[in-house]
């Protein structure tokens, strides 16, 4: 009995010790990146333009160093044209949209006259108290509106304080962020030779198979979500070109934009559009935008599963009972979540981090099932 007692004690500790050292390990984990940001950053960078400096390096017979600072130059060059680019595709989008805007609002202002009519003639029907609350309720809906933009209005002047307070740090963190993926390409063999030399080799193989299952985890999962946005997108261009909507690409972009986000989708833009051409009377629009909101969602269930699952090398139903455990848990962002943490979960298994935990919960189990039943001996 001392025995099954002292089992059960290890077993407990063991576990407890597990979950005590994978939660320090997750604050510690954001507290480090959030402190080192910067040299996260550069890191990232780093790992980006080290290929080139390696090919540069092999073929062009350039020493490492020189070509570091060069490339490093060359890749923010190419994320700067990049946001460049998309942004004078926005730009010259927003001025087609700003150049039709008479138009737009005028078609809007006989679409909101329509909805001011239906809804008035629909609340002349209703009994006068009823009546009484509505005007009620609109004066205080116009209340608070109003509320709102003056609070929003401060917010933006605080805001823009701020943001006027930060410029030096983030001066400052852009500057340590260049210098420290230069740092990280150029001295990049000295630092792996570093880590080897201080760090013992069981470690080295853990962190390697850890460090390849998280880079494909979270660049799998990233990649699935593209993939599902670009065919929502297509869906939308698509839906909308048939209904001849105006700048039917770039709304499909931000639509899709918006259902690749945690607590959005398609229905934060699709619905209150539906809602608005019924109470204007255009129900053959309302009716096409619903039928798409509905399919966009199918088909993001649908895709989403096996995407996800064969992008991050888990089963679709494996990934489907954790979409779902997380949204039961924490909604839509834990829906989100749940998948690429599962997925690390999942590694850690098949690395064998949780072997000594299993095997103290089983031979605990069955210590306690031949305590409860003595003739059952262990084979």
């Amino acid at each position: 009995m001392n025995v099954t007692v002292k089992k059960y004690i290890k077993s407990i500790l063991a576990f407890l010790f597990t979950v005590v050292g994978i939660v320090l390990g997750i604050i510690i984990g954001i507290k480090f990146l959030r402190f080192f940001m910067p040299f996260v950053i550069g890191w990232i960078i780093a790992l980006i333009a080290n290929p080139l400096v390696r090919f540069a390096e092999s073929r062009m017979k350039i020493v490492r160093k020189y070509t570091s600072m060069l490339i490093i130059i060359v890749v923010l060059g190419l994320i700067v044209g990049a946001v460049y680019l998309a942004g004078s595709k926005v730009v010259e989008e927003t001025a087609k949209l700003v150049e039709q805007a008479p138009d737009i609002y005028q078609s809007f202002s006989q679409d909101y006259k329509e909805v001011e009519k239906n809804l008035d003639r629909f609340i002349l029907e209703l009994p006068q108290g009823v009546q009484d609350s509505i005007l009620d309720m609109q004066e205080n809906i116009g209340a608070k509106i109003g509320e709102f933009a003056s609070g929003f209005s401060q917010w933006t002047v605080a805001y823009a304080g701020d943001i006027a307070k930060h410029l030096p740090n983030v001066l400052i963190g852009i500057i340590f962020t260049i210098l420290s993926a230069y740092f990280f390409i150029a001295d990049r063999d000295k630092i792996l030779e570093f880590g080897r030399d201080n760090t013992p080799m069981f470690i080295q193989r853990k962190w390697k198979v850890l460090a390849d299952n998280f880079r494909g985890v979270i660049g799998g999962y990233f990649k699935a979500q593209f993939k599902i946005m670009a065919i929502i997108w297509i869906v939308l261009v698509v839906g909308f070109m048939f209904m001849r909507v105006k700048f039917a690409i770039f709304i499909a972009f931000l639509v899709a934009f918006l259902d690749m986000l945690p607590f959005f989708g398609t229905g934060t833009a699709l619905i209150p559009w539906a809602l608005f051409r019924i109470l204007s009377g255009d129900m053959k629009m309302a009716v096409e935008l619903t039928i798409l909101y509905l399919f966009t969602q199918l088909l993001r269930r649908i895709l989403e599963p096996k995407l996800v699952g064969d992008s991050i090398g888990i089963d679709p139903l494996a990934t489907l009972v954790f979409m779902y455990a997380g949204y039961k848990l924490a909604g839509v962002l834990g829906m989100i979540l749940a998948v690429p943490i599962g997925a690390i979960i999942i590694n850690f298994y098949k690395m064998g981090v949780f072997d000594n935990m299993m095997r103290g919960c089983k031979e605990a189990l069955e210590d306690f099932v031949q305590w409860l039943w003595p003739e059952q001996k262990k084979k």
